[in-house]
């Protein structure tokens, strides 16, 4: 379960922070992810919910804040970030899923994700617009497998530019 809880966070993140290919503004981001598999936290035992926070500190992320079936994150967009095209750094891979089939319209995204590692396997779509530079909005699905356990979730996406200052929050490597 926290396994699963962690790699729809980090897919939700990364797709979310995906969108930020360019006319958006750098700096603190604040994104909220909501899925029927984040309202189940709640019933994850302590211990458990600990060891799920150690995971994704090995991936260089701070647990989420999950409440009423929504985690909330910060994440740090560099100007260089915002500048790209397609956000290369989300293709490195650090949660086994790589972005195909990148496409940006105007001020909407999409793209393919492909999960493929002994923990998450599987494949899924996430889409969105920037209503402004500093709002978006969208939606990720995925359906395959964790841990060899089968998933099809479905998690919606809203982030809003915080401040020019990423304070403490370092970007994602």
């Amino acid at each position: 379960m926290r396994k699963i809880l962690l790699s729809l966070f980090l897919l939700s993140v990364a797709s979310a922070a995906g969108a930020a290919e360019n006319n958006i503004r750098p700096g603190l981001w604040e994104v909220t992810t909501t899925s029927m598999l984040l309202a189940l936290v709640p019933q994850i035992p302590p211990d458990q919910m600990q060891q799920l926070t150690s995971l994704a500190k090995q991936y260089g992320l701070d647990m989420p804040q999950i409440q009423n079936g929504a985690a909330t994150s910060r994440v740090c967009i560099t100007q260089q970030m915002a500048d790209e095209k397609i956000p290369s750094y989300f293709h490195q891979n650090q949660i086994g899923c790589s972005f195909k089939n990148a496409v940006r319209t105007e001020n909407s995204y999409a793209m393919d994700l492909v999960c493929i590692n002994p923990q998450l396997k599987g494949n899924g779509r996430a889409e969105g617009t920037f209503t402004t530079p500093e709002n978006f909005s969208g939606w990720t699905i995925f359906k395959g497998t964790v841990q060899d356990r089968p998933i099809n979730e479905h998690a919606d996406t809203s982030g809003r530019w915080i401040s020019a200052s990423c304070d403490t929050v370092k970007p994602p490597h």
